[in-house]
């Protein structure tokens, strides 16, 4: 038992000195290209973590802009809630409002209320997909924070403010200007 594979071969007389001579020389010459194959196993190693390491490159890539697209749908939903929560109907409007939106001039028809409202700036026009929706100021307030394209038409609130006090050295503070004086 002790014996080796090949010295049992070699008395059975089913190989002779010969061919294990040549079976030595050539897992010699085998050992010694696979030394060398170390470098190259070496270097597909180094060339396989390079791989590795740009694939993770991508898939973090994919997966941010994946995070980003959901983000961004979510951020939608949330303003269509929005403006489907606060917007006001528009059903009797019989006065026609135009305004600008982007290169187009359109129409819409409002109550006078309305119209009064949004000439006063205490109501707004927002886009909602292809719809034009009438919401509260603070609706398109919130808007302008989120996304500032889909407020059309904002106009500044009027407020009765206190006349400004007069300057002492301005030489026409005796003089009233009118305010209904046309240029």
């Amino acid at each position: 038992m002790g014996n080796s594979l090949q010295d049992q071969l070699l008395k059975a007389g089913l190989v002779n000195t010969q061919q294990l001579k040549q079976v030595k020389t050539e897992k010699r010459k085998e050992n010694r290209q696979s030394q060398g194959h170390l470098e190259a196993r070496g270097e597909s190693r180094q060339r396989l973590l390079e791989e590795a390491a740009e694939k993770a490159r991508r898939d973090r890539e994919l997966n941010l802009k994946r995070q980003e697209d959901l983000r961004r749908r979510e951020e939608e939903n949330s303003i269509r809630q929005l403006i489907h929560a606060h917007r006001l109907s528009r059903a009797g409007g019989e006065i026609a409002y135009n305004f600008q939106d982007g290169g187009r001039l359109r129409r819409l028809y409002l109550t006078p209320e309305q119209q009064r409202s949004l000439i006063a700036g205490h109501l707004a026009l927002v886009r909602q997909d292809a719809e034009i929706e009438l919401v509260p100021r603070e609706t398109a307030e919130n808007l302008l924070t989120r996304n500032a394209s889909l407020v059309l038409v904002l106009n500044q609130a009027t407020v009765k403010t206190a006349p400004a006090a007069t300057d002492e050295e301005d030489p026409y503070a005796a003089y009233q200007v009118p305010d209904d004086l046309i240029w």
